[in-house]
């Protein structure tokens, strides 16, 4: 009995506290801490993209070294120009000995070598990029060893014996500029820093803040990301000096590697970007109402206890003390059994108490012999029962208005202009990525289809395999002649349906239904190199949809999408059926509002939709219409839920939502539980003692549990074994105490 009603009243004071540890701690003034929390993901999904360009610049420098066709007479001059002439990005490129060090061939523009020694050259494993000066500008410096079959010393030595010396290995490297960068965001400002804080390459979009540019952030910022290693991809958010009603506001990132050692760990680059937001004048605290409304649930908990102590536990100890005395009168002695028997069963409480007590105390007459058996009125008014309904209800007066009512954020003013901004931009970055990704994908097709001309058919499939090998992305490379059918294929089975051979070269979705979107770079293949391309032969490689979801996903981004130009979705960084439409319409409609006109690239938007789980940041960008994607007219979509990102009217309507639903739940559990072991067990009781006092013997009382309600069955049963002597000697007209055999069952019971 006691559990029960102690919880009740515990918990409620919990929640209470939690009401007010939740609340109390939002407040809005200044800068919301989502705006420095996305320019921090902002920073940090630019730097990725800055070192997936690095990473696939340096493994397609090594792919392209491995690939060359080296004899032991290839000199390095037109080894140079072969490896090189295709790198219309590359400033200078230099051909060194890999075990001297000495330098063989140049061409372009002077390579700084200052950095690159004999050791250098001649170690084993790959070399990563190097950040280097030159003529007062920093590049990058890739490295790829170029392996030689050895030089035979004697002209008429026999090929089939061994050489006399090893293989000759040279060094390739290539100098060139930084990465592009690119700032998302109207305002927005993003850079490039070196270890020293020095800026190497500036974007903006749009026109930046002065106090943005002359803030000495990026000073601040180097130094941050030189205090947290430079082994991970630690990212921070700075604020800088507030201009009039404007405050910057930076985020950096590092470009390292997280998964471990990585291409550009040493280069110690940083990313910055920055954009001047509005200060917040008006500021909201929710101290007050938190205080308030753990004030009046401490009043309900404490309200609650009170009754529930007057009206259940105090009448439930009494009546179980009025049946000890019943059951000791019952089966006592003579003079102690008038004793016990003489004093009244006082009637406590209501409802089931108040039929147990008046049925007590006519047993108590049945055992002086100054009654016999009577029924009972039927009971009459509200039982327990809806003394626990009553509670429960009193504790949702409480908790509903928590939940459906108070602290509702508009979801046309919650989220701040700078977050939905900061959500539009990382949508237009994740746009970017997908597009190297593909871009890539037909670069590396396009080399695979320039190494096939002449080659014989058994050369030709080493040559795909190969590609295969080296280029994760492809499921499947195959040849197609004019009619479509294939001629050549490595990898799985094509899961093409497209029934033409398209001109040109690109990207292009080869199926539009199915369980597995079908994606694929395609390029023609020449007859002959310097001829024209043979009579429709196409290369095409399906590209594993896999790379693409794995792509989308970011921390804080939500939910990202890939779709097609009828709006069908091909890739998800969540769980999805193949060209299904997007799950919201308000997501649909997004995408036809970033739609120009024909033949433009139309524009990035971005909404606050209300859904079923409270409000969504939702952002929409079109995959850029040139080079290999120019036709496909994909949009990528997300959809980030604006209680997962920092935002005081939501976390404030999270939150009170959450006290109310855990109010309710700590109400009703306890409730329910007081129910279960002490008010059903007390209707049970109270019909098995109308029943004794109306003269039914024969009924056993059974206790079934071990509390003060089983301790009053277990009594009502002595009280039952005494009645039948009691009534025999009602009707032989003298009393008699219970027989010593009877005693001893008692006490053996």
């Amino acid at each position: 009995m006691r559990p029960p009603i102690a919880s009740l009243v515990v918990l409620l004071l919990v929640v209470a506290a939690l009401t007010v540890i939740g609340l109390d701690g939002i407040h809005t003034g200044g800068i919301p801490q989502a705006a420095l929390d996305g320019e921090q993901r902002i920073a940090a999904d630019t730097a990725l993209s800055m070192r997936t360009a690095i990473e696939a610049e340096a493994s397609t420098v090594r792919r392209t070294a491995n690939a060359y066709p080296a004899t032991s007479t290839s000199t390095p001059t037109a080894a140079l120009k072969a490896l090189t002439s295709a790198r219309k990005s590359a400033l200078g490129r230099a051909l060194l000995d890999a075990r001297t060090g000495k330098l063989l061939a140049t061409g372009g523009k002077t390579v700084p070598l200052s950095g690159v020694d004999a050791r250098t050259a001649s170690g084993h494993g790959e070399i990563p990029p190097r950040l280097v000066t030159s003529g007062g500008t920093r590049q990058l410096l890739y490295f790829a060893r170029v392996t030689l079959p050895a030089q035979q010393e004697d002209p008429d030595q026999d090929q089939y014996q061994a050489p006399s010396r090893t293989d000759r290995q040279w060094l390739l490297v290539v100098s060139e500029a930084l990465p592009a960068l690119t700032a998302y965001g109207d305002g927005r400002t993003a850079e490039v820093l070196d270890a020293s804080g020095s800026v190497l390459t500036t974007a903006v979009h749009g026109k930046a803040a002065p106090a943005v540019a002359h803030s000495g952030l990026p000073a601040t910022a180097a130094r941050a990301a030189h205090g947290s290693g430079s082994d991970t991809d630690a990212s921070g958010s700075l604020l800088g000096a507030t201009t009039g009603s404007r405050r910057p506001v930076a985020g950096w990132a590092q470009v390292a590697s997280a998964t471990g050692p990585g291409e550009t760990d040493d280069l110690g680059l940083v990313v910055l970007t920055s954009r001047a937001v509005p200060a917040t004048t008006t500021a909201a605290d929710y101290s007050r109402f938190a205080l308030e409304a753990a004030g009046a649930l401490a009043v309900v908990a404490l309200l609650l206890g009170l009754v529930l102590y007057f009206s259940v536990q105090r009448p439930l100890l009494r009546l179980y003390l009025s049946a000890g005395r019943l059951a000791r009168g019952a089966n006592g002695s003579e003079p102690t059994a008038r004793a016990e028997l003489s004093r009244p069963v006082p009637v406590h409480g209501f409802g089931e108490l108040a039929r147990i007590g008046r049925a007590l105390d006519a047993l108590r007459r049945q055992l002086l012999g100054e009654s016999g058996p009577q029924e009972l009125p039927a009971r009459r008014g509200p039982g327990y029962r809806a003394l626990a309904v009553a509670g429960v209800v009193v504790v949702a007066c409480w908790s509903v208005p928590m939940v459906f009512l108070l602290n509702r954020a508009d979801i046309a003013t919650a989220v701040p202009a700078p977050v939905l901004a900061d959500q539009q931009a990382r949508t237009e970055i994740a746009t970017q990525r997908i597009q190297q990704s593909l871009d890539q994908s037909y670069t590396d097709l396009s080399a695979a289809a320039a190494s096939l001309p002449g080659k014989s058919r058994a050369a030709q499939t080493d040559v795909l395999r190969q590609s295969l090998a080296d280029h994760r992305q492809y499921r499947s490379l195959y040849l197609l002649d004019r009619s479509g059918d294939i001629t050549l294929r490595v990898g799985g089975t094509p899961l093409r349906t497209l029934v033409h051979v398209p001109d040109g070269a690109g990207i292009t979705n080869v199926n539009t239904s199915g369980r597995i979107p079908v994606i694929a770079a395609y390029t023609q293949v020449r007859a002959d190199k310097g001829k024209d391309q043979a009579a429709g032969v196409v290369l095409f490689g399906e590209i594993d949809v896999k790379v693409l979801n794995s792509i989308l996903p970011r921390p804080k981004l939500g939910s990202v999408w890939v779709t097609d130009r009828d709006d069908k979705v091909l890739a998800a960084s969540v769980g999805y059926r193949a060209f299904q439409s997007l799950p919201d319409s308000g997501l649909t409609r997004l995408v036809r509002a970033t739609q120009g006109a024909p033949g433009t690239t139309g524009t990035a938007t971005s909404a606050v939709h209300d859904t079923s789980s409270g409000p969504s940041v939702d952002a929409a960008a079109p995959l850029a219409q040139s080079g290999p994607t120019a036709r496909l007219g994909w949009h990528v979509v997300t959809a980030e839920p604006a209680a997962g990102l920092q935002i005081p009217a939501v976390q404030a309507e999270q939150r009170t939502m959450l006290a109310g639903i855990l109010g309710l739940a700590v109400g009703a559990a306890c409730l329910g539980w007081l129910h279960v072991v002490v008010v059903r067990p007390l209707r049970a009781v109270a019909v098995l003692v109308e029943r004794l006092a109306g003269g039914d013997r024969r009924t056993v009382l059974h206790p079934v549990n071990h509390d003060e309600i089983g301790s009053i069955t277990r009594r009502l049963e002595l009280v039952r074994q005494a009645l039948p002597e009691r009534d025999r000697a009602a009707r032989s007209g003298h009393a008699a105490g219970p027989s010593r055999s009877l005693r001893e069952n008692t006490l053996h019971r």
